[in-house]
């Protein structure tokens, strides 16, 4: 396949490679395993001693100055959550403690992969982040618009958004970055056939349904704990932009879904989504057939359906981009008592890499700008000075714990619920997990006959500029989705190929 350089920079260091280096730590230490994190027990949480992890993520938090890492390019506005439905039965959380009851809250939308001047319109998952001022401090509902992910591991995140991004030699966008990875793993495939499919340009931010996506847990007034997922679809109905259409916008119009945001709220059409949870049980967990943490694997709405919860409204545009957008933060370790992580290894994962990329962007008192301040609760604590400090610093109260001084107490009834785990301590492959089940679930189940054209030809355009050894490896995986899928990629990647040659 004739080729420019740039697009062969990869296939000519492979070539001039005479001996593969080891992987080593950003300190030089040898890495033994850098697919999976370090666990206690295969479905266990993550231990803070692993540091091959910790290297990775806290180095990657900081690549980028001043632009986000991921989801540069977005847009944002304010409103408020109100409950519809009673669930107290399943969460003490304050934010659902009656119907009726509203809690302000800011959306953050964007893309994910693309710099902060990239394309609306660019074929890239979305991302959906929802912040509720409570008053127990904010919690944020940070998630997407797809329900799953590429990846299970946090290990693997900072490589996946790699290939996402420039190839530092080039600085170009590079399929053979993309598709080598993805081809490489093989859980990817179902967020793969989201993004290709029509869902993956959706006509605006209005228009697409948003998902929590991790595995959640909650926890009543009783300390009885569920596991649960965090749903919000739209209520202006799905819409999707064809691919050629979405292609024209990109060059036309950049912007289109800030300025859709915008204007539909100034015209006062306030968008709105419906705000619904599905719970599984411990037992249910226990028994049943996939990992219910495994964040490439939905749960089936005919074994766990929907619960509604409230509704999600937006009513006000930012006063100002920079303070109210740019700014804001977000971290899925913000999470008030009722609402706990689960043992999902890309949760806890989150858990730490984006309050310390927030620091590393913002600051180190990044909580105290106007956007990000729980303004509703009072805070008390022992965390005082550093650059950027826009409080009273807490005037004379002791910045120490414990103390004789009326400082501050802990409360003990917003403890976390107590919970065991066993296991020996290792690095647990998740690579035989079942990686097709679902993807063909949405092959043959969610798409149209016309849904699935338009997902081959997605695809072909895009793999079709990949290394002719990584579109095979990449037609493989895709053929244990469906034979026929494999087949009719293969043909198009065929007629692709030679069009190409005959230019």
């Amino acid at each position: 396949m004739s080729r420019d350089p740039a697009t062969d920079q990869l296939v000519d260091f492979k070539k001039s490679q005479k001996n593969i280096p080891r992987m080593t730590t950003g300190s030089g230490n040898p890495v033994d395993d850098h697919l999976n994190s370090l666990t206690a027990g295969p479905k266990g949480p993550i231990l803070i001693q692993d540091f091959s992890l910790l290297d990775e993520l806290s180095h990657f938090d900081r690549e980028r100055i001043p632009e986000r890492v991921v989801h540069a390019k977005g847009a944002g506005a304010f409103g408020y959550f109100e409950v519809t439905h009673d669930i107290t039965r399943y969460t003490k959380a304050k934010v659902f403690s009656e119907v009726g009851k509203r809690t302000p809250i800011a959306i953050r939308f964007s893309t994910v992969g693309g710099e902060s001047g990239s394309a609306d319109t660019a074929r890239d998952p979305r991302g959906f982040a929802v912040k509720f001022y409570t008053e127990d401090g904010n919690w944020d509902l940070v998630g997407n618009n797809t329900p799953i992910f590429f990846i299970r591991d946090p290990i693997l995140f900072p490589s996946f958004i790699h290939t996402q991004k420039r190839n530092p030699v080039t600085h170009l966008k590079d399929p053979d970055m993309f598709w080598d990875f993805i081809s490489l793993r093989p859980e990817s495939t179902h967020q793969v056939l989201f993004l290709f499919s029509d869902r993956g340009t959706p006509d605006g931010y209005r228009f697409m349904n948003g998902y929590g996506s991790h595995t959640f847990k909650l926890v009543n007034d009783s300390g009885e704990p569920v596991y649960c997922k965090f749903h919000y679809k739209t209520n202006q109905g799905i819409k999707n932009l064809p691919a050629d259409k979405a292609n024209d916008l990109s060059a036309s119009d950049p912007d289109y879904s800030i300025r859709d945001l915008y204007n539909a709220i100034s015209r006062g059409e306030f968008p709105q989504w419906n705000f619904s949870i599905q719970v599984m049980t411990y037992q249910q967990a226990e028994t049943w057939k996939f990992n219910p943490f495994d964040l490439t694997k939905v749960w089936p709405h005919s074994e766990f359906p929907l619960i509604p919860v409230g509704k999600l409204v937006l009513d006000r545009n930012p006063s100002n981009y920079f303070t109210d957008v740019e700014q804001i933060a977000f971290s899925p370790s913000h999470l008030v008592p009722g609402i706990e992580p689960s043992p999902d290894k890309m949760l806890q994962g989150r858990l730490f890499s984006y309050s310390d990329t927030h620091r590393h962007r913002l600051g180190a008192n990044y909580l105290q700008l106007p956007v990000n301040c729980p303004y509703r609760t009072v805070i008390s604590n022992t965390q005082r000075d550093g650059p950027a400090c826009y409080t009273n610093n807490q005037n004379g109260a002791p910045n120490y714990f414990p103390n004789s001084f009326n400082g501050f107490q802990v409360d003990h009834c917003t403890a976390i619920s107590k919970f065991s785990t066993t296991g020996d301590v290792a690095r647990y492959s998740s690579d035989n997990e079942d990686n097709f089940s679902q993807p063909a679930d949405f092959w043959n189940r969610t798409l149209t006959e016309e849904g699935r054209k338009n997902l081959v030809d997605n695809i072909v355009g895009h793999l079709r500029d990949a290394a002719d050894f990584i579109q095979e490896r990449a037609v493989k995986n895709f053929s244990q989705v469906n034979p026929n899928f494999g087949q009719r990629l293969s043909e198009g990647l065929r007629l692709a190929n030679k069009k190409k040659a005959n230019l």
